[in-house]
């Protein structure tokens, strides 16, 4: 099913009004928000739906015995999860980004992690590397803002990602 902008925009909205609701529930806990990356106008297909297990799996191995309260979300503007911790924000995000960096789908996750004040903190407040682009070595925002690649290399390089994961965890 192919969304719009609008639909993509609402979906941004009711999760900054979700992500404001769980640490109003939970103050002075730490709130983990899951999403796929999956450009283009459709969100939720075979690929997301590997991605999403693939990225569910691996934050739960990592925060899910600390986890007091965890929701998951498949909907056509895309697969959401939120975990609420108790790590420090700093200690949640260098954590996130280990899980982003090193799993063989990681790339393709985006855990934003989100302390008390409702802003989500930064690769770059940690002291770590902005993202990577899938294509090239250039930062990911770089490529996108500037267009570098077509969606059919990026979807075709997730293709090869998902059936690659798929193949070695059979």
């Amino acid at each position: 099913m192919e969304i719009t902008l609008e639909d993509l925009l609402e979906s941004r909205d009711r999760r900054a009004e979700r992500q404001r609701l769980l640490l109003g529930q939970y103050p002075g806990k730490t709130l983990l928000c899951l999403t796929v990356i999956m450009p283009g106008k459709v969100k939720r297909n075979l690929h997301s739906l590997v991605v999403a297990g693939a990225a569910l799996s691996a934050v739960a191995a990592r925060f899910g015995d600390e986890a007091a309260k965890v929701e998951t979300y498949d909907l056509p503007t895309g697969y959401e999860a939120y975990l609420i911790v108790s790590r420090s924000v700093e200690d949640a995000k260098r954590e996130a980004c280990n899980i982003e960096d090193t799993h063989p789908l990681g790339r393709l996750f985006d855990i934003d992690v989100i302390g008390p004040g409702g802003v989500p903190v930064t690769r770059q407040e940690i002291g770590e590397q902005p993202r990577k682009c899938l294509l090239c070595d250039n930062p990911a925002r770089y490529c996108m803002r500037n267009r570098t690649h077509s969606q059919e290399e990026i979807l075709s390089c997730i293709e090869r990602m998902v059936r690659q994961f798929a193949e070695n965890n059979e």
